[in-house]
């Protein structure tokens, strides 16, 4: 049987799109080993223009070291150059990721195409097998109504779309009967879950947690206006992790506003002291170095950063992405400026954190995800309710379960 190696770049969603087409391929094989495949699918990123240039390096590599390889290009790149890899017969065939459900017709097309469909469809697949290791991403939504002015993604993934509830909570019953306990809420805008609908992404939590087998859930980033009462009493039970993840972007107004971000610096001081007040740890995504940004933005950023119980952030460096409004304008901040100016705030970060884990010495709850023999027994290590990696030592190999942490020393 023909046999078809999957590489995926990107986000969490991207993953499970992969694990969406494995689900459907009937006539082929899907292997893990590049150098035995017959063919190639490409599930592209393209949210920065160098996530462009590494797929192309990475499928030109491959074809070089395999050159009877047969190519198929999928993903957020089909829109953005997707159309040119086609045209250079860089790849033999290409279709946008809206046709991902029916890629095993796709796949006995002898002749090379280049298909797309409009950005709408809202996914009906249950997988059966997720790649990973004890922790399983779930896939609730699809889509962006924002309009940041950095991000391409609203273009190559379409409008904001919620997948039924039925699809998700069958899908996490299939997994926990396959051993799974810990699942994590992700998509494009995970927060606009049920959007203009009847349900809510904190109706949807209390549906899971009703799932026999589900013993901690997690959500994936979501934007500060999502954060409502009603989602905040959910995140506050037991079954939540104690861990929220809150995309500010930024803290001064200024740059919020070049940004064309939908936050300000007033509102999320309020929301993220609310959190911290009732004991969670906050999270956040950040970019330095942003066009427009000068030392005075990032020195008051920097300050108001100080003020906020974040203990958690994902950092990024600006880097432009053609196509997007932020890529027209001026007053570009040199590269090592902005990697100082990262460094700066994940180390302001780092040690907020060292301190929220100083103050909040407490039994934790870690599901074990790796588990490595040494001559005295095992270093077991996994994640706590807090999002922090805990690993220990023991004569006992505790992977896939779940372990409870009371005796500790914090780094």
């Amino acid at each position: 049987m023909t046999k078809v190696f999957f590489k995926t770049f990107g986000c969490r969603t991207n993953k499970f799109d992969t694990q969406i087409m494995m689900a459907n391929l009937q006539n082929y094989t899907v292997t893990k080993n590049i150098q035995e495949a017959d063919i190639l699918i490409i599930n592209s990123c393209t949210v920065t223009n160098s996530a462009d240039s590494g797929v192309r390096n990475y499928i030109n590599k491959t074809k070089r070291e395999n050159p009877n390889i047969v190519v198929y290009f999928t993903g957020c790149g089909v829109l953005t150059q997707g159309e040119k890899l086609h045209k250079n017969q860089t790849v033999k065939s290409v279709f946008s990721s809206s046709l991902k459900e029916e890629i095993d017709s796709l796949l006995t097309l002898k002749e090379p195409f280049f298909k797309t469909r409009e950005q709408t469809q809202i996914d009906s697949t249950i997988v059966g097998d997720i790649i990973g290791n004890q922790r399983a991403f779930i896939k609730i939504q699809e889509g962006c109504d924002f309009e940041c002015s950095y991000c391409i993604i609203p273009y190559v993934r379409g409008a904001s779309r919620s997948i039924k509830e039925k699809t998700i909570t069958e899908q996490i019953q299939l997994l926990t009967d396959k051993g799974f306990s810990e699942f994590i809420l992700t998509g494009t805008n995970t927060g606009s879950y049920g959007f203009n609908s009847s349900t809510s992404l904190a109706k949807l939590i209390h549906k899971i947690s009703k799932i026999s087998g589900v013993k901690r859930i997690r959500l994936g980033s979501i934007e500060p206006l999502q954060v409502t009462d009603e989602l905040i009493d959910i995140a506050s039970s037991d079954i939540m992790d104690k861990y929220l993840h809150i995309a500010l972007q930024h803290t001064s107004d200024k740059m919020l506003q070049l940004m064309k971000r939908r936050n300000n610096y007033s509102d999320d001081y309020k929301l993220l002291t609310k959190l911290g007040d009732l004991g969670f740890a906050l999270g956040t995504d950040y970019i330095t170095g942003f066009p427009g940004e000068k030392i005075e933005d990032h020195k008051e950023a920097y300050k108001r950063l100080e003020d906020l119980p974040l203990t958690h952030i994902h950092g990024f460096s600006y880097s432009k992405r053609d196509g997007t409004e932020s890529s027209k304008l001026k007053e570009d901040v040199p590269g090592n400026e902005a990697r100082r100016r990262l460094k700066e705030i994940t180390d302001l970060i780092d040690d907020k954190n060292r301190i929220f884990k100083e103050k909040n010495k407490q039994p934790l709850k870690v599901l074990i995800e790796k588990s490595e023999k040494i001559e005295q027994g095992y270093i077991n290590s996994g994640l706590d309710q807090f999002f922090n990696r805990v690993s220990f030592c023991d004569i006992s190999d505790f992977y896939g379960q779940w372990h409870t942490v009371e005796n500790y020393n914090i780094s």
